[in-house]
């Protein structure tokens, strides 16, 4: 069994751990036996990092708590599965998630720490964040209340505006990618299928990637993105924080696809009539099907958002931390014009 406190593997009748000495749990009927995966971690990494306990499974990785072993920090190991990592051009994709992300320096965009290929385990270290995701909030709450559906929306479209400036386009912008701080902070995460000017393209033109429930309908068409598509995205995650859905469902992906392309979204203080009419104005803007309809940065947007929590009185400052390069905070006021073609790829 794994050590509770070191990690390390040790034999299934010791009673004290061989490295830290400390007392091992009671003896299962059935004997754990050794991952192969953490000891080839361990081997790779020249036992840098401590592997805890594992946290969960997503659709391309197993992720561990893990500690770094010369500065004691909890980190997260997140380790692509075997089957996946022998495809090219997903490896390639795992690869590019810490690329992309890697040269987004922001406050609010969880960066990787290190990034390894051996054999066939490829992996990823990342910060831990104690607060939970958003994906597992919903999941326990159904709804949020409005005014803190507005702080994680501004913080997460600021850090869109960050990484539409610098040319990466999200794509899959949705409540199981945002993380919480202990604070309470929203960060972006996860940017394994991001679109970026200095990545050459995976997959062929007219491949519809993301999810679809918060796919833009120039997304589910498989066309050219740029960052207006990623801003819907959180117009749909808004929309399921408030009501406790998102606006369009059906029986397949390809169903939810047609409908984010043909069907207009009815209005989200209509399903909810708690919703307050200036928050729900800014929430149907990000879900126009044009985008040059929609809000043209995640700055314009952000700035909506902390404008309609001043005016509410709702505002948290600890909370929303919206800013441009130049000007510092952004007000209502001081939004640059939008561009053409906001982190276009």
């Amino acid at each position: 069994m794994f050590c509770p406190e070191c990690g390390t593997w040790n034999r299934g009748a010791g009673t004290t751990c061989v490295r830290c000495t400390a007392s091992l749990p009671e003896v299962p009927t059935r004997p754990d036996v050794p991952d192969a995966l953490i000891t080839a971690l361990r081997q790779a990494t020249g036992n840098r990092y401590r592997v805890r306990r594992r946290i969960g499974s997503g659709g391309m990785a197993d992720v561990y708590l893990v500690e770094q072993e010369t500065l004691g920090r909890p980190l997260v190991l997140k380790v692509m599965h075997a089957h996946l990592a022998r495809d090219e051009e997903m490896r390639e994709r795992f690869r590019r998630e810490a690329e992309s992300a890697a040269r987004l320096v922001h406050p609010l965009i969880c960066v990787p720490f290190d990034y390894g290929e051996v054999g066939e385990m490829v992996y990823l270290i990342m910060p831990w964040l104690g607060g939970g995701g958003l994906a597992d909030l919903l999941a326990r709450q159904r709804t949020l209340l409005p005014a803190r559906v507005a702080e994680v929306a501004a913080q997460v479209a600021t850090a869109l505006d960050h990484a539409h400036r610098h040319g990466v386009v999200h794509r899959d912008v949705k409540p199981d990618n945002v993380l919480f701080d202990d604070d309470g902070n929203a960060y972006l995460t996860d940017f394994g299928i991001a679109t970026a000017q200095f990545h050459a393209r995976l997959t062929a033109s007219g491949r519809a990637m993301g999810t679809p429930h918060y796919m833009a309908p120039e997304q589910a068409m498989g066309r050219t993105l740029d960052g207006r598509a990623d801003l819907y995205a959180v117009g749909v995650m808004m929309y399921e924080c408030l009501v406790g859905f998102p606006p369009f469902d059906a029986a397949d992906a390809f169903a939810v696809g047609y409908k984010q392309v043909h069907e207009a979204p009815v209005p989200v203080d209509q399903v909810n009539s708690d919703v307050p009419a200036g928050l729900a104005t800014i929430v149907m803007r990000c879900l126009e099907k044009l985008p040059e309809a929609r809000w043209q940065r995640g700055a314009e947007l952000a700035a909506a958002l902390e404008a309609w929590l001043y005016d509410a009185g709702a505002r948290r400052e600890v909370r929303v931390h919206t800013v441009t390069p130049a000007r510092g905070a952004v007000s209502a006021s001081s939004v640059p014009p939008a561009p053409n073609a906001p982190g276009r790829t």
